[in-house]
């Protein structure tokens, strides 16, 4: 066989397993099954993930603005059913599709666009453009567009230039603000002449309430080359607080681009209020969005042009001048910046005070500023300040104003001085922060320096002051009044009288034989307040009459928890003076009062005119107020009741539909026989509600001092009300509360000579910094006594001006109508 022998194997018949073909084994089979589920299951979660979250669309809305190139603005552009303004907005809507077609991230997506208008400046058009975007790519359109380009068209001949748009912007918006969501009957075009003043309100103002779920808009222009002023002159819509609230917007623009946002609005504002704001450019976007079912009556509002400033700012050479943010006291315009030089004689140095200071910009942190700003010396101010100054090392200081597109404010009043350095403030003391005050103020025991630096190292004249151990000097007749006046409590230690002798509550000292002898040996009858038994005495003017003729020694017994009276008289009718929230412990120099802390708080608002004055609850069906709110002034019927309204447990005036809030007519109104409108004596009016109130957490009465009640000098009492927050400012929104003091009527009486009569009383401080203000007439002057209940002392009368150095307020003093108050009432 070839040479060789070819071996063969014969396998054994008896091994099965080596001659069968083999599957696999079970395990393999079960593992192959699982890892094919597994794969499945993630193809499966990849597709719906594709599909239901990657890949799902959403739709987004652009708002923006363009500047079309080589265009001449005409009268027709002004006009959106124009042959011009059709033809332009074509042209527009083909850039932007050409614009879009290069963007990755929106030309695939784009659904439409539309021009909603067009201004000056060669020509501006603002539109919209709507896009279906895969929830991944959302951010990445978004930035696209807020970036700035710039798109080309080419001729369709050669007779006809480019078709360039520079400036291409855009912003997203609430969808619900498309042009296609405008009502058309609620939708207006409005433009202004030079020397008019041009009217708009919501619909049916001020007869019937704006529509329900309705979208408005207020397209207003004024002629090139020109800035426009509106201003609210009466604005009332639905409370901020509510879901979804109705909101009114206006805009730097005529597209509702959130950037340009130069406020926002919604609730209430009283006509004091300060609601004028300015634009930028010849254009304002008012827009109304009404989401709720409430009735109020809208706003009332007027616009006129303004010529635009060529230059912001200035050059200073004097020794002193004034300079302000563009328009102050209006709001001042968006996207400005000026930029003032002072510079004074080389041997001189500068000094800024900002006297008002008010650049505030919605929900940013305080210390931020990066939008709305003054910049001194390198230093950037924004925010809400009190009067601060800002000095140089040298003759010259550059002040710089910026505002951007969006949120204005108030802005800024300042001035500025030359000084030597040697001498900053000639014939003057000088505070550590560089600010100037009256020699006559150093020492006087008022921290008029901000750092206190008028207040240290001091001589007390001990005539009048008493020294602290802090060193201030503080009015002698405040020392042992119960009252931490010094900060340190030294003026309220060692205040005890002689061995053997009583001191009473007015400070003088008394031997104890007196003490709880049946007599007011003190005036004010301390001596006679804390025995243990009340004693029956001969009835004075200073002694307080039972209901059954007996007078008791006890001063200001009425409603202090203990039965003084034998018939028990001292403590019936005191469901009065309490409050349900426990005081945490503007009004001038204010702060905002907690909800519900002054429940008795009433806020009286004339028809038309929004809040007035201020009253306060006294009982189901009468309230005490000031007979100068209701005379009649100007052709306005004051005095009758149908021309107001009275809110209970009101605390902010843009939430006058909150909870709790009651709304009342009045039925009648009763000023006191004598009041004279001239010196303002009996100042005192008393209201009938046309229905009870009820009482509840945020709305209850005060007491009412019986005519023997006694409110000591020094006595810290609280003022409230929604009244103007400075001398010449605005109105407040929340209901500000303000703690002030007693003051001696002869003290008073040497300040305001002449002027006063037994029915007034002083409450302030001579210091000032404290005080009501304009709105605050007619509320109370809200007293804590025994056992935490409160009492109304007094009625915000007049004043000479507010929070005055040496000027305190004047308040209708209350126990001296006690009598008359009953007799019209029954309270």
């Amino acid at each position: 066989m070839n040479g060789f022998e070819e071996g063969v194997e014969f396998l054994p018949v008896n091994n099965a397993k080596k001659v069968e073909k083999r599957g696999p084994k079970r395990w393999v089979v079960l593992a192959a099954i699982i890892t094919s589920f597994f794969l499945l299951s993630v193809l499966t979660g990849v597709l719906v993930w594709y599909f239901q979250y990657w890949n799902v669309r959403v739709q987004k809305v652009f708002n923006g603005h363009l500047r079309i190139r080589d265009e001449s603005f005409v009268d027709a552009y002004e006009n959106s059913n124009s042959t011009e303004f059709v033809h332009l907005a074509n042209k527009v809507k083909d850039a932007l599709k050409v614009l879009y077609s290069g963007i990755p991230s929106l030309g695939p997506y784009h659904k439409e666009s539309a021009v909603t208008a067009f201004s000056e400046g060669s020509v501006i058009a603002y539109y919209w453009s709507e896009f279906s975007i895969p929830q991944h790519l959302v951010g990445e359109a978004e930035h696209a567009l807020a970036k700035e380009h710039m798109v080309t068209l080419p001729p369709r001949s050669r007779a006809v230039s480019s078709f360039v748009m520079t400036s291409v912007v855009a912003f997203p918006t609430d969808p619900r603000a498309v042009q296609t969501n405008w009502d058309n009957s609620c939708s207006f075009a409005l433009h202004t002449r030079s020397g008019e003043w041009t009217r708009f309100t919501t619909p049916g103002f001020p007869n019937s309430p704006y529509p329900v779920r309705a979208r408005c808009q207020w397209a207003l222009r004024g002629d090139a080359d020109s800035i426009l002023s509106l201003t609210f002159r009466s604005f009332d819509l639905a409370s901020c607080d509510e879901r979804g609230s109705d909101m009114v917007t206006v805009y730097d623009s005529l597209s509702p681009m959130e950037p340009h946002a130069v406020v926002q609005l919604c609730g209430t504002y009283p006509p004091s209020y300060n609601l004028t704001f300015l634009s930028s450019q010849n254009v304002l976007l008012v827009t109304l969005i009404t989401n709720t079912e409430r009735r109020h009556p809208g706003f009332e509002a007027v616009f006129f042009q303004l010529p635009k400033i060529s230059r912001c700012g200035g050059y200073f050479r004097q020794t002193q001048g004034t300079f302000y943010s563009p328009y102050y006291p209006g709001h001042y315009p968006p996207n400005i910046d000026c930029t003032w030089n002072i510079e004074v004689p080389n041997n001189q140095y500068v000094k800024v005070q900002f006297k008002v200071f008010y650049l505030v910009e919605p929900n940013m942190p305080p210390a931020t500023c990066t939008k709305d700003y003054v910049e001194v010396n390198g230093e950037k101010y924004c925010g809400e300040k009190s009067q601060f100054v800002v000095t140089s090392n040298s003759s010259k200081i550059t002040v710089r104003f910026h505002s951007d597109h969006s949120y204005t404010d108030t802005g800024f009043l300042a001035q500025y001085l030359s000084y030597d350095s040697s001498d900053p403030c000639p014939g003057m003391f000088t505070c550590n922060t560089g600010r100037c005050i009256q020699n006559a103020r150093r020492c006087d025991g008022w921290a008029d320096c901000a750092d206190y630096s008028d207040e240290l190292n001091c001589v007390c004249n001990a005539t009048y002051q008493f020294m602290c151990k802090n060193k201030f000097c503080k009015p002698l007749f405040w020392v042992c009044d119960t009252v931490n006046d010094c900060g340190d409590n030294s003026d309220e230690l060692g205040c005890r009288c002689p061995a053997q002798t009583f001191k009473c509550g007015n400070g003088k000292c008394l031997p104890l034989s007196q003490k709880c002898d049946g007599k007011d040996n003190c005036g004010d009858g301390s001596d006679e307040a804390t025995c243990d038994k009340v004693s029956t005495v001969t009835c004075t003017k200073h002694t307080y009459r039972c209901r059954n003729g007996l007078c008791v020694s006890k001063g200001n017994p009425e409603c202090d928890g203990k039965k003084d009276c034998s018939d028990g008289s001292d403590e019936k009718d005191c469901d009065c003076g309490q409050r349900s929230f426990s005081r945490q412990s503007r009004v001038v120099g204010g702060q905002d009062a907690d909800e519900g802390e002054w429940p008795w708080q009433v806020s009286l608002h004339a028809l038309g005119q929004g809040h007035v004055c201020g009253a306060s609850l006294i009982s189901t069906n009468w309230l005490v107020s000031a007979a100068h709110c209701h005379a009649d002034d100007r052709g306005f019927k004051y005095s009758d009741p149908t021309m107001w309204t009275a809110f209970l447990g009101l605390h902010d005036q843009s939430k006058r539909s909150a909870p709790g809030v009651q709304e009342h007519k009045l039925k009648r109104i009763i000023s006191h026989p004598n009041f004279n409108d001239l010196t303002y004596d009996y100042d005192l009016a008393l209201l009938e509600l046309e229905k009870p109130a009820e009482y509840s957490n945020v709305v209850r009465p005060i007491c009412l001092p019986d005519a023997t009640h006694v409110f000591p000098t020094g006595k810290a009492i609280w003022v409230t009300g929604w009244g103007h927050t400075e001398e010449g400012g605005s109105a407040a929104l929340v209901l500000q509360k303000g703690e002030i003091r007693v003051i001696n009527q002869t003290t008073c009486e040497s300040l305001l000579p002449q002027q006063l009569t037994a029915r007034m009383m002083c409450v302030g401080y001579l210091s000032g910094g404290v005080d009501s203000c304009q709105g605050d007439s007619g509320g109370p002057l809200s007293s804590v006594e025994a056992d935490g209940r409160i009492f109304q002392a007094g009625i915000v009368s007049w004043g000479e001006g507010c929070a005055r150095r040496d000027k305190p307020g004047v308040y209708t003093k209350l126990s001296m109508f006690r009598d008359w108050i009953k007799n019209q009432t029954g309270v």
